[in-house]
């Protein structure tokens, strides 16, 4: 058995990732209307980059570089909610899409927090 008592309870580059994996995997169960596939790709294009913003915010060459890292992952959690809301799906999807949609404003917040505690300190 694996000792996880050392890790943190919360990693949110694991949290961003499993975001835009589920969002791949609900883009793919859509139904492929012309509107779904354009959606579809700007969704997935959006919920990546809050992740891979987020991992750069940590790999960060400064405080300012921080802080346009963490304002881009909070964007791109505020666009792919738009796209959530636009995509059409059938009823059997509606919870899937109900829970990213509050996904993505749970990340939106968590990143607005860290801008605020981070700039706090500047």
């Amino acid at each position: 058995m694996v000792d996880h008592s050392h890790k943190p309870k919360y990693d949110l580059e694991e949290r961003t990732l499993c975001f835009a994996r589920d969002v791949v995997a609900f883009v793919n169960s859509l139904p492929r209307t012309t509107s779904n596939i354009e959606i579809g790709r700007q969704l997935i294009r959006a919920a990546g980059s809050v992740g891979a913003n987020y991992i750069e915010a940590n790999e960060a060459l400064g405080k300012k570089d921080f802080l346009m890292r963490i304002k881009i992952a909070r964007k791109e959690s505020k666009e792919g909610r738009y796209w959530l809301y636009l995509v059409t799906c059938d009823e059997a999807s509606r919870a899937t899409q109900a829970r990213l949609v509050q996904e993505s404003t749970e990340l939106m917040l968590i990143f607005s927090a860290i801008l605020r505690k981070s700039m706090g300190r500047l």
